[in-house]
Parts: C-alpha cells; sequence; structure tokens
C-alpha cells in the first residue's frame, strides 16, 4: 500500500507548483479493489474514496462508514438516470454530470430530495466519440444551464485521451473553469497526477499507485 508515498508526491508538486500545501485533495479510486485492500487504506487514515459504479459503492461504503467516521464519498464513473437517486443518497460528490438530461434528472432529484451532492461536470476535452462527456464548445452553455437550474457545480473534470499529452487537456479544462468561475478542477490519475496538479488540479483521482493492480 503506497498511501503515503502518494502523499508526499503530491505535496511535492504542490511545492513544485508554487501552490499551498493541502489544496489538493486525493480521492483514493477504490473501484474493484478489495474490501482489505480499501480497510488498509482507511486504518492508515485516509477518507476520501471514488466510485465507478452506484451499485458497487452501495454494497459496501454503507457498512463501511459505520467503522469509520467522517468518510467522504465521490462517484467518478459514469452515471445513470435510473441511478441518479440513489447517487444522491449515497455520494457527497458526482464527478461525471456528463450530460443536460442528467442535469435535468439531478435539478428534480434535488428538489424532492432537498438536497444535492457536489457537481463537477465532465467535459470531453478530446472529442472522442467512444467517451463521455461534454464537448468543450457546450461547456459553457451547460454550466450555465445547471446554474439556472441550481445544481451546485463546484467544478469541472476531465479523462485525457490515453495516446496524447494530458497536460493539453489539463490546460483546456483550466481555461474553460476559469472563465465560468469554477474553483475547482477534477484531473489527474496515477500515471500523471503531477502534471495535473502543474496544471491547477484540485482533486487528483488516484487507484492503482496506492492500492496496486485491481484482481482479474
Amino acid at each position: 500500500m503506497l498511501l503515503a508515498e502518494i502523499k508526499t508526491r503530491i505535496r511535492e508538486a504542490e511545492e513544485r507548483a508554487g501552490r499551498t500545501e493541502g489544496s489538493v485533495r486525493l480521492i483514493a479510486i477504490s473501484k474493484k479493489q478489495p474490501v482489505d485492500r480499501i480497510e488498509a487504506v482507511l486504518e492508515a487514515g485516509h477518507r476520501v474514496f471514488g466510485e465507478n459504479r452506484v451499485q458497487e459503492a452501495a454494497g459496501r461504503w454503507p457498512e463501511l462508514a459505520e467503522r469509520y467516521p467522517g468518510l467522504e464519498l465521490h462517484l467518478v464513473g459514469p452515471l445513470q438516470t435510473n441511478k441518479a437517486r440513489q447517487a444522491i443518497e449515497l455520494f457527497d460528490t458526482i464527478h461525471s454530470l456528463d450530460r443536460p438530461k442528467l442535469a435535468t434528472t439531478l435539478a428534480r432529484l434535488a428538489q424532492e430530495e432537498g438536497h444535492c451532492p457536489d457537481l463537477f461536470v465532465q467535459v470531453n476535452t478530446g472529442e472522442e466519440p467512444q467517451k463521455a462527456g461534454i464537448v468543450p464548445d457546450e461547456a459553457d452553455a451547460v454550466v450555465a444551464e445547471c446554474r439556472r437550474m441550481d445544481l451546485p457545480v463546484r467544478g469541472l473534470m476531465c479523462i485525457p485521451p490515453v495516446h496524447e499529452e494530458p497536460t493539453l487537456h489539463f490546460a483546456l479544462l483550466a481555461k474553460i473553469a476559469e472563465r465560468n468561475d469554477l474553483a475547482e478542477l477534477s484531473m489527474g490519475m496515477s500515471g500523471d497526477f503531477e502534471r495535473a496538479i502543474m496544471q491547477g488540479a484540485t482533486c487528483v483521482r488516484i487507484g492503482s499507485a496506492i492500492f496496486g493492480e485491481r484482481p482479474g
């Protein structure tokens, strides 16, 4: 378990970027990881975790939350509209608001439930047809529409194309966030989080570098 090493690298990246220590939140991505590995990270004192699927998170986090107070749970994977109510009940933050229809559903459910998790609009910076997210040219309009519906949009999220330099995509996301007066940037994973921090990431999503490779 490499949690301490990752936290050290985050602090060093913050320093290199001239940023305040603690300005970057580490989200430990626990999707498909065995519970014993998750408990080891919990025992080390970490409390911020990310999951890809609502169903998987619902199967283990309520019980873990009873034993480990102060948990903060983030949904970083795609959200189907029929799972949106469950997601609102389970997660503190949703990073994958990736289409207007989902925004409308979340706004309706937020009115019914009386609360809504913090939200990140997912931007498909590479405009990849197989990948979810708002294309960059439409991001401003979607953020404005979310605000019109009183949704708590805190920032933007992206997953750069695998075979492209991620720094260019991080810089694009930061530019979109700046012109929309959004303070939060969810970007950077195990292989590129230090470059993301240099471009202003406030949340980095790290899984295998903390937990090890997921079991097949």
